[in-house]
């Protein structure tokens, strides 16, 4: 684990150090609230989650596909050499959770603050964010090194992330509902429980199937 959080740490070096990246994404972000914003005046609560989800995806998949499509064929040779696949997969998951949490949290407060915030258990809402975060890290920096290899990542990218998040972010609308109406905290567990199930499910998948693409 000390050379995973060492990796950790250079990773987060390098991003402040390249701050133009996160600055780009982070407009992004808000450029895109803004134009919501200017298209609809009002939303009812179930488009305002939707919507909500959209941006979160989309938005996810700029901050992290860079995790593996921009690095060089020289770096990653180093890493080859350097430092076991197993906790090379976990230290960038690790880092595009902690970018991909800070902005989904950073989006929320500006998509509330600009469209209204109709969330009655803000509780659970930022749980099941968190889970939305962590999940959508570990997906797509696996798929993120899948198209890599094909060496026309930034095209790949979107068709291999969308079949597969689909059901996952079909259960991140329908649980984050709940939270928003303010029903039984009973109610919303069995589908938290399920958010977890399925994003220790993709971190192991990542853990094991990756040095089979790492070999390559």
């Amino acid at each position: 684990m000390r050379e995973t959080k060492q990796l950790i740490k250079n990773l987060l070096l390098i991003e402040w150090r390249e701050r133009y990246a996160l600055n780009g994404i982070l407009l992004y972000v808000f450029s895109s609230i803004f134009t919501v914003s200017l298209s609809v005046k009002m939303l009812n609560i179930p488009t305002w989650n939707a919507v909500f989800w959209v941006l979160i995806l989309f938005s996810s998949i700029n901050a992290i596909a860079k995790s593996f499509i921009a690095e060089s064929k020289g770096k990653m040779l180093y890493f080859h050499g350097l430092i076991l696949p197993e906790k090379l997969i976990l230290a960038k998951s690790i880092y595009s959770a902690i970018l991909n949490l800070i902005l989904s949290f950073v989006a929320l407060f500006f998509y509330s603050t600009i469209l209204g915030n109709p969330i009655q258990n803000m509780g659970f809402y930022a749980i099941i964010l968190t889970l939305a975060s962590i999940g959508f890290a570990f997906t797509f920096t696996m798929i993120s090194a899948i198209a890599q290899k094909s060496g026309n990542g930034n095209l790949l990218m979107p068709i291999l992330s969308f079949p597969i998040i689909i059901p996952f972010l079909l259960l991140l609308i329908k649980s984050s509902k709940k939270a928003m109406d303010g029903v039984d905290v009973s109610l919303i567990y069995t589908d938290l429980l399920l958010l977890v199930a399925m994003n220790i499910l993709v971190a192991a998948l990542a853990y094991i199937l990756f040095p089979f693409l790492w070999k390559e």
